[in-house]
């Protein structure tokens, strides 16, 4: 039985569809102000859109998304030449120019660098940001959540990468099982995950992912788990702190009277989730 969408469902903002549909169908393309406009949309409001979305305009988005590509492209051995005019560039040295700024490296040394990649990601409960690298699974945010600048600026300080639009082996991998959860056929995601931290957040984190499906833990058993009794409070830190929800299910926390606590996405979002894993757990799906 799929998912039954919530009221509150936040879905992507209709001004932004026909962009990020212009990049998807065309990701070299170069967009200008007048292509934005002749979308019948206001060039200002997607620069800020995209600024609170995904940490970057909407140029930078595509920039970005043209790089990403180009790194992947020259790791897997394209010459550099094809990679610069394949994407847009009118020679090599301003492809050189632009790949340094967002790598931090010449392409020609491309298989030293790596990047975060980010995407956005369709759910039930509204639009998800999600990041990875090529190897491992670093972000999951809603979209609309507050926090998500200062996530973005952790990853970059954590990780020492640029943070680029585009897709992997690993979000094409979380977007399948996301898909699986939310339709109460996958109890338990595989997606391989790195989350750096202190060692008391890395505790509380690992604790999340022990908590079995269709069940919860009060922030004081949580604390207790990870050695830490009556570090509750701090332990409810941990889980605002967490990069990776869902995945890393830090809704499955609640309060000891039972009720629900807090939760960074909103707790209608916590409520729809502790509902669709109780129900389904129920059902033996």
């Amino acid at each position: 039985m799929a998912y039954t969408r919530a009221k509150k469902m936040v879905p992507m903002p209709s001004r932004a569809t026909p962009l990020v549909s212009a990049i998807d169908q065309d990701p070299n393309k170069r967009m200008t102000d007048a292509d934005i406009r002749a979308l019948g949309i206001d060039p200002a409001r997607a620069r800020r859109f995209f600024q609170k979305t995904y940490g970057m305009t909407f140029q930078a988005y595509c920039r970005g998304r043209r790089l990403g590509r180009a790194l992947q492209q020259i790791c897997r051995g394209t010459n550099i030449d094809d990679v610069a005019l394949g994407h847009g560039y009118e020679s090599h040295s301003g492809f050189r120019e632009a790949f340094g700024k967002t790598f931090g490296t010449t392409p020609g040394k491309a298989g030293m660098a790596d990047c975060i990649t980010v995407t956005w990601v369709e759910s039930p409960l509204g639009p998800l940001i999600a990041g990875a690298t090529e190897k491992k699974l670093v972000l999951l945010e809603f979209s609309d959540r507050r926090m998500l600048d200062a996530q973005f600026v952790t990853l970059r300080r954590i990780f020492k990468r640029p943070i680029v639009p585009g897709d992997n082996a690993v979000l094409g991998q979380l977007r399948r099982q996301l898909a699986e959860y939310f339709e109460g056929r996958l109890k338990k995601f595989t997606v391989p995950l790195e989350f750096p931290g202190s060692e008391f957040q890395r505790r509380a984190w690992q604790a999340l992912l022990k908590i079995p499906y269709g069940r919860t833990m009060s922030y004081e058993e949580l604390a207790d788990q990870i050695g830490s009794p009556g570090a509750q409070r701090a332990v409810g830190h941990a889980n605002g702190l967490n990069r990776i929800g869902i995945v890393i299910p830090c809704h499955r926390v609640v309060n000891k009277n039972g009720k629900l606590g807090g939760y960074g996405g909103g707790l209608w979002r916590k409520q729809a989730l502790l509902e669709l894993e109780r129900r389904d757990a129920k059902t033996g799906r």
